[in-house]
């Protein structure tokens, strides 16, 4: 598909003629009218928005002195007015004509978004170039979308390592999937660009229009009370067997109302936007087909940067636990895992949003607590019935806690076999849990979906005491 005009992607992202320019008669220095970026009020499902959209036709969408302006200027009005602002960005970076005047005007820009940071929805679309100071300006932003094998972001670019380094890079090397799987940046790719700006209306109509409103709700075509037997299918009571996690978020959910954030990268974790009973919802889910569930480095960020997000915008979340800990190795404690779990653990203690969790198989150790446990703030935990809670699963426990007897026996397997079974019995008892008061009710999974609706509904009302703006998740 050929790439489309900048006034073509603007008809694809607003509603029908409701676009509004502003700005379009300012001047570059040179002359040049609009200093090639469009800047503007729309529509959105109806919502006002701002938006501005490099003209990459333009002295190639480079970031001169008015062109920044303009956008910082937009930006700002847009948090005075409480409106999202969507950025279309197709240029080559700070113009190098005008020097240092471009460099400072890009920083006047990035603080302009980070003072509108947590106030406002910021989407960033990736259509072509994002290069040089300008990248820094998506991954400030709350959400970020590229059209792949067609948008690319860099900082140094491939003219730049070649001429410093010797090295030959390609565009397709600093591509959508890259920055989806690899560096973390993009929250979502799409093949072309009117399926992207399609999908960039669907995330604004999940979000609030600002951080003191609340998130969007519709009247809702599926049942309230619909059960879900599928989940008895999907997921095996044997903890050791793999299940995908998805199909359990897309039974829960509004019939086809998910929309997965960052789908490509630290692939332990699941992370989605949808809506249950009408209402928006995040959720957070462990995958035990990727890993076994494990968190890791990336996952625990990934978990911390959602969680933030949610609670900027005050989107209920819910936490589908089936982890068996944090992925174990010296790369990972050389990489820092502890400091970002507790990354991890610090935005859930720290979030104000209704929470919820379920614990469907099983939830060993420190993982177990950073899923948003009751201890840390949870305001409502369900378990399935095969739920098993415990510092860690009997092999592990039963090689630490009888390593003599294991070494000093004469058939070795069997004896562990029978540890592992009265570990099992005392610890892994799906009753003590509830016993304990760790979790308020074992429910039926079948009445998974039900059960959370009515736990959104008494949190609905949560007072949230944290000041508006905060967001900081990048």
């Amino acid at each position: 598909m050929p790439r489309l005009t900048v006034q073509q992607r603007l008809r694809f992202l607003l509603d029908h003629r409701s676009f509004h320019e502003l700005w379009a008669d300012r001047r570059s220095p040179n002359g040049v009218a609009g200093d090639g970026v469009i800047t503007g009020v729309g529509q959105i499902n109806g919502e006002r928005v701002c938006v501005f959209a490099q003209n990459a036709a333009v002295c190639g969408g480079s970031i001169g002195q008015v062109h920044a302006e303009k956008i910082a200027h937009l930006v700002v009005k847009a948090a005075e007015w409480g409106i999202p602002i969507i950025g279309l960005y197709d240029g080559g970076g700070a113009r190098i004509q005008e020097g240092m005047g471009s460099l400072d005007r890009c920083g006047r820009l990035f603080k302009a978004i980070v003072d509108a940071s947590g106030k406002i929805p910021q989407v960033s679309v990736i259509l072509g170039a994002c290069a040089g100071a300008a990248a820094y300006a998506p991954a400030l932003t709350d959400f970020t979308f590229m059209v792949q094998n067609q948008g690319m972001m860099y900082l140094t670019g491939p003219t730049i390592v070649e001429a410093v380094t010797g090295e030959s890079i390609t565009g397709q090397e600093l591509g959508g999937a890259d920055h989806a799987s690899a560096a973390g940046v993009a929250d979502f790719v799409y093949p072309d660009e009117v399926s992207c700006l399609q999908e960039v209306r669907y995330l604004l109509s999940l979000l609030p229009r600002n951080q003191r409103r609340r998130p969007p709700s519709y009247s809702s075509d599926d049942s309230t009370d619909r059960p879900c037997p599928e989940l008895l299918t999907i997921v095996p009571p044997q903890a050791a067997i793999p299940y995908n996690m998805h199909e359990v978020i897309a039974v829960i959910l509004d019939l086809g109302s998910g929309l997965e954030v960052a789908s490509n990268w630290a692939g332990s974790v699941l992370t989605y936007l949808g809506r249950l009973d009408g209402h928006t919802v995040g959720i957070l889910a462990n995958q035990p087909t990727r890993r076994a569930g494990c968190l890791d480095i990336d996952s625990a960020q990934k978990s911390q940067r959602f969680v933030r997000r949610c609670d900027t915008f005050g989107i209920p979340l819910i936490s589908l636990v089936d982890v068996p800990g944090f992925l174990p190795g010296t790369e990972q404690e050389h990489g820092g895992v502890i400091r970002h779990g507790a990354g991890m653990l610090a935005a859930y203690c720290s979030a104000t949003i209704p929470r919820v969790q379920v614990i469907l198989r099983k939830a060993y150790g420190g993982a177990y607590i950073v899923m948003d446990s009751l201890s840390v703030g949870s305001d409502v935990t369900l378990a399935w019935p095969t739920n098993e809670i415990a510092v860690m699963g009997a092999m592990g426990a039963v090689e630490i806690l009888h390593r003599t007897d294991l070494s000093a026996a004469d058939d070795r397997e069997a004896l562990a076999k029978t540890l592992q079974q009265n570990y099992s019995e005392k610890f892994l008892n799906p009753a003590i849990a509830a016993e304990m008061g760790i979790v308020h009710a074992v429910i039926d999974p079948s009445d998974t979906r039900r059960a959370l609706i009515e736990a959104l509904e008494w949190t609905r009302d949560k007072r949230r005491d944290a000041p508006p703006g905060t967001q900081n998740w990048w």
